[in-house]
């Protein structure tokens, strides 16, 4: 291995860092606009919002599933090579859409091949570049990817919009599959599988980071890859099988499966319609939706620096209780006309929307280790995507029962006044401060020394 030397310009992560950033907006940009294409596909093929919410429900699901097992691939078979596949998956669902005639085609499109795509390219990849590396502002640059999502949103959703009004929604769709596609270069340079691949140590580090062990007892980088040995499948229940036991992961679970229900699976699918049922245009609608993107762009970032210094959980608690209260006005403020109440609303949601993201991942380091963060992160983040699937299928459903979306936005606000009460909860953190100093975690070494023992 060459040895780490300092190189002049910005530091190698941060281009890395960049090029992760563009694939997970990708991965967002399909899974934000959905709810914007329920209408033209009703439209033209006479589908039920049953069977549209269903697609989207496989989608999701089916992405979150794949993530845990997208972060051992990672390991066995390099960074590039699974990025680049996922955004051909991407490339291939999105752009077959335009030729399908069936509603289970879109059920394979939509779930399996899109499904698959994003969860490769899911928040577990921007975990694992983060880990890798990144040895100061971890959390910074998670709340970086955690806003992927709003970007994409806030970028493709006018856009695909106005093209679905004018120009067809075939259209929008192949605008995702080139954008897709347009990434797929950037993995020659300047992206990399690792620091030690390069040359270089992580952003912050002297040296490459190490291990103490995998989980067969021999010494490992952490930052290099294929340090996993057995069937990736294999690997990725392992670690399942291991942090079942954990009271910390059923927690961590069941917090991130009603983040997901709350957001994606409710908010992101369901807002444009919902809103259009009280009379609002759905460009307007989706003007909203992105404004919320603005603000989740800012809350997430700003997460990821709190994350760097305050205790996790606390933040968790907050984001958890303060969405659950704005969930129980947003029924009473949607109309034809956006009142300054709404207004209130996108920017208060927007700054709370995945802001729990950062916080989580931090756990996730704190309760089980460096050595296995990602892939707990990966099962820890499947359920935010059931949850999410759960949500769009629930909500979707309710509103073909009853002809109305409130008891979806009621139901969501209790699962996040739960979810929020579950962190009490949670135990001490099982990582010692020496432990995550090692490992290369965010806080500086006398910021490190000076937090006490706790959850």
């Amino acid at each position: 291995m060459r040895p780490a030397r300092p190189r002049p310009g910005p530091h190698r992560a941060w281009l890395v860092a960049g090029v992760t950033l563009l694939a997970l907006v990708a991965a967002a940009a399909f899974r934000s606009t959905t709810g914007a294409l329920f209408e033209p596909l009703e439209a033209e093929f006479g589908w039920t919002r049953a069977e549209t919410s269903g697609a989207v429900t496989a989608n999701l699901v089916i992405y979150g599933l794949v993530a845990p097992f997208a972060a051992v691939l990672m390991e066995r078979f390099t960074l590039r090579k699974v990025v680049a596949a996922a955004l051909l998956l991407v490339a291939a669902g999105s752009g077959a859409t335009t030729v399908m005639t069936a509603a289970w085609q879109l059920w394979v499109l939509w779930g399996v091949f899109i499904g698959v795509g994003t969860g490769m390219l899911a928040l577990v990849f921007g975990a694992v570049v983060a880990n890798r590396w990144f040895a100061a502002r971890r959390g910074l640059v998670m709340g970086f990817f955690s806003a992927a999502n709003a970007c994409g949103q806030l970028i493709f959703l006018p856009v695909v919009v106005h093209l679905a009004a004018h120009e067809g929604w075939r259209t929008a769709a192949l605008l995702v599959a080139v954008f897709a596609l347009a990434i797929v270069p950037l993995l020659a340079w300047p992206f990399a599988n690792s620091p030690a691949e390069v040359g270089v140590a992580p952003f912050g580090a002297s040296a490459p980071t190490v291990l103490t062990h995998d989980g067969a007892g021999s010494p490992q980088r952490e930052d290099a890859p294929g340090v996993v040995r057995r069937n990736a499948a294999a690997e990725a229940l392992a670690v399942l099988r291991g942090s079942l036991r954990s009271r910390a992961f059923w927690i961590l679970l069941f917090t991130f499966w009603v983040c997901g229900w709350s957001t994606n699976g409710l908010m992101q699918t369901h807002f444009i319609p919902a809103a259009h049922d009280h009379g609002m245009p759905a460009t307007t609608a989706s003007g909203l939706l992105a404004l919320i993107g603005v603000f989740d762009v800012i809350g997430t970032v700003a997460s990821g620096w709190l994350t760097d210094r305050v205790r996790p959980w606390i933040l968790l608690v907050a984001y958890y209780a303060l969405r659950g209260a704005s969930l129980l006005t947003v029924n009473a403020l949607l109309g034809p006309e956006v009142e300054p109440p709404l207004w209130v609303f996108i920017v208060f949601y927007g700054l709370d929307w995945v802001a729990t993201v950062p916080p989580t991942v931090a756990l996730c380091r704190e309760h089980f280790g460096a050595a296995k963060s990602s892939v707990v992160f990966g099962w820890v983040f499947a359920s935010h995507m059931v949850g999410a699937g759960v949500g769009a299928f629930l909500a979707g459903w309710g509103r073909e029962a009853t002809g109305s979306y409130l008891p979806a936005w009621m139901s969501a606000a209790v699962l996040c006044f739960a979810a929020a009460a579950s962190l009490f909860f949670l135990p001490p953190r099982t990582t010692r401060p020496s432990a995550a100093r090692a490992a290369g975690a965010g806080a500086s070494q006398s910021g490190a020394r000076r937090r006490p023992r706790g959850r």
